[in-house]
């Protein structure tokens, strides 16, 4: 298996290698399919982790039981893992810098960190406190700083893309390596942005958002798809389980991985 430092070498430089697609896992199987599926790295949903270890997305999850989960699939997979770690398990800059270096520690090569906080984003010089913290304890670690200005609607429509870059250009001063803006996907906006980024931009995509290539083509560097896997699956659960219990019958389950397929998965 590839070493952890090699494997963080090669996160950073997929970002500059055409648009790096990342189906965001949130278990150890998920990230197994995943990757077997020929995904380059995994990434990890921060509400599909939270659910799956029985707490609600939004900074409700211990950072002990979050930094376990990432060790467990680094652990498993072979390529590079980022680790969407909220609003970095902390409520300070010296703590956030804690679970960086936690991170790393337990075999990832990347993080997502985010600003938006109940009612509205974080302080920027305070966010810049937060992610310089995440740096310097953790030097090579790709750290993607999210900006919630587009997803949760933060000024007038016409000052939002203005407000998305302001923060970027602060984020990147304080240490990061990539830029997430959430909440856009009309290409439009996404080249608006690539333009006055200067590094590597990530997308939030899913049903109706313009196919990879095209965002790629538009200037986003990394898209990814956040709760979508995580949120299809259990829909699936749910209407077999509905079908059982209604019905009485099982086709729902039809289609299926394989037992033996799935368990296969495991086998390193």
């Amino acid at each position: 298996m590839t070493s952890a430092p090699d494997r963080t070498k090669l996160f950073h430089a997929l970002h500059h290698h055409g648009p790096l697609a990342l189906p965001n896992a949130w278990d150890v199987a998920s990230a197994l399919v995943v990757e077997a599926a020929g995904a380059k790295a995994v990434a990890t949903t921060s509400a599909g982790v939270a659910w799956s270890l029985g707490a609600p997305d939004g900074d409700a999850l211990d950072r002990e039981r979050a930094i376990d989960l990432v060790a467990r699939i680094a652990k498993a997979v072979g390529v590079p893992v980022s680790a969407d770690i909220e609003s970095g398990f902390g409520v300070d800059a010296e703590q956030v810098g804690d679970t960086a270096r936690a991170v790393v520690e337990a075999g990832a090569s990347g993080v997502n960190i985010e600003d938006g906080l109940q009612g509205g984003l974080r302080d920027v010089a305070e966010q810049q406190e937060r992610l310089a913290a995440a740096r310097e304890a953790a030097p090579d670690l790709y750290i993607n700083a999210r900006t919630d200005v587009f997803l949760r609607g933060v000024g007038e429509p016409e000052e939002r893309l203005r407000l998305a870059v302001d923060r970027a250009r602060a984020y990147l001063e304080a240490g990061a390596s990539g830029i997430f803006v959430p909440g856009v996907t009309d290409l439009a906006t996404v080249a608006e942005l690539a333009k006055a980024i200067d590094a590597p931009l990530n997308v939030l995509a899913g049903p109706g958002a313009p196919a990879v290539h095209e965002l790629g083509t538009a200037g986003a560097a990394r898209i990814s798809v956040g709760t979508a896997l995580a949120s299809a699956a259990y829909a699936v659960a749910r209407t077999a389980a509905e079908e059982l219990l209604t019905k009485g019958t099982y086709d729902s389950t039809g289609d299926g991985l394989e037992y033996g397929e799935l368990n296969a998965l495991f086998g390193n």
